[in-house]
This record gives structure tokens, sequence and C-alpha cells, in this order.
């Protein structure tokens, strides 16, 4: 066997210095923890970093996603099946009204969410602006948040759990984008019919 040779006292680090590096080293994971990993997860963004790289957005679409999940855990049957015939009734209406104003609207989108697919559409919109919406579901019920983001600035307007049909219209209360994170929570194919007109610059898929 080899003798390993004992480094001399003057080569070990000393206290002073091994304090040091524990500091550096707890500062470097609190920056990491506050301008990554917050908004990133939680869509908590202190320092504003977060929004600018992209990442409380993120955060804020898987905390919307864990809410919606332990809605759907809580709900009973019972409410399923009211839910599901108030929203059908409410769906026929906005559907014959759709078919009457069609020509009207200046977009229309229309798309298909298998079971679990989450999609995002928004409107460029500067503040003050005024857009007004109608989106039919058909085949089943969705999930969805109505929100904006921009300017270093967010905002949910609405959040919607079950719908087969929505309309009203979005006032932006800030520059930037609003608009709409869909999730499909049934068990078969979903298709969605989104009509939009009013003051908006831009009509977007984002995630």
């Amino acid at each position: 066997m080899y003798n390993a040779q004992k480094p001399a006292p003057e080569e070990l680090p000393s206290s002073a210095q091994l304090l040091k590096s524990t500091i550096i080293a707890f500062v470097a994971a609190l920056a990491i923890l506050v301008t990554v990993v917050l908004p990133a997860e939680y869509g908590v963004d202190p320092t504003r970093i977060g929004r600018a790289l992209g990442l409380t957005e993120m955060g804020e679409i898987k905390s919307m996603l864990a809410e919606e999940a332990e809605m759907d855990k809580q709900a009973t049957s019972t409410d399923g099946d009211q839910s599901s015939l108030l929203d059908g009734i409410f769906g026929l209406i906005v559907g014959t009204a759709q078919a009457q104003e069609a020509e009207v609207w200046k977009d229309e989108i229309t798309f298909t969410l298998k079971p679990g697919e989450g999609i995002e559409w928004k409107l460029a919109m500067e503040k003050d602006a005024v857009a007004e919406y109608r989106m039919i579901v058909e085949g089943g019920r969705v999930n969805f948040d109505l929100h904006g983001d921009g300017s270093g600035e967010s905002i949910s307007y609405e959040k919607g759990r079950g719908s087969t049909g929505e309309a009203g219209e979005i006032v932006a209360v800030f520059d930037g984008n609003h608009g709409w994170f869909w999730r499909n929570r049934d068990r078969q194919d979903v298709k969605i019919t989104l009509q939009l007109r009013g003051d908006y610059t831009a009509l977007k898929q984002t995630y």
C-alpha cells in the first residue's frame, strides 16, 4: 500500500475561508431561487427577471393546471351532471346566435383538443382597448383561464370550469397580450370555435 502524504496545515482552508465559501454558495442558491425557481414553478416574480426570461408565464400556467386538477378532484358526479345540462343549454343558445351573426366577426379560429391537451391563443391589445368574443365548445367541456400579460404586468380576468360556451368582452388593463388558455378535461376530443372582433392588432397561438 502507498502512504498518502498529508497536506501541510498551511495548505488547508481556514475557518474564515470556509465560512466565506458557504456564504457565497448560499447567496448564489438564493439568487437562483428568486430569479428562476419561483417564477418558473409558482409564477412568483419579485425581481421581474423571470418575466423578462419568459419563466413567469410558465409558472402561472403550472399553477393554473394544479388548481384545475384540485377543482376536478373535489367535484362530485351530481354537480357534473347539472353543469353538463346547463352548459349544454347555454351552448345551444350561443350556437344559434353564432349562426345568425357569423358574418360580422373579424376573426374565427377552430381547433380540436384531445383529452388532457391544452392550448393558448392571445390578442395583442393596447391599454383600454376592447375586444368582443364568442367561444363555442362542441363534443364536451373545457376549463379555461382568460388572462393577460405584458409591460411587466399580468392579470387573470376570468376562469371557467366545465364550460361549453362563453361570450363577452376583454377590456385590456395594460398594453400586452390578452387571451385564453384552454384545457380539455373530458374523456373525448373537444372542438372549440372562437370568434373575435374589436380593437386588437394581432391574434396568435402562444402555447
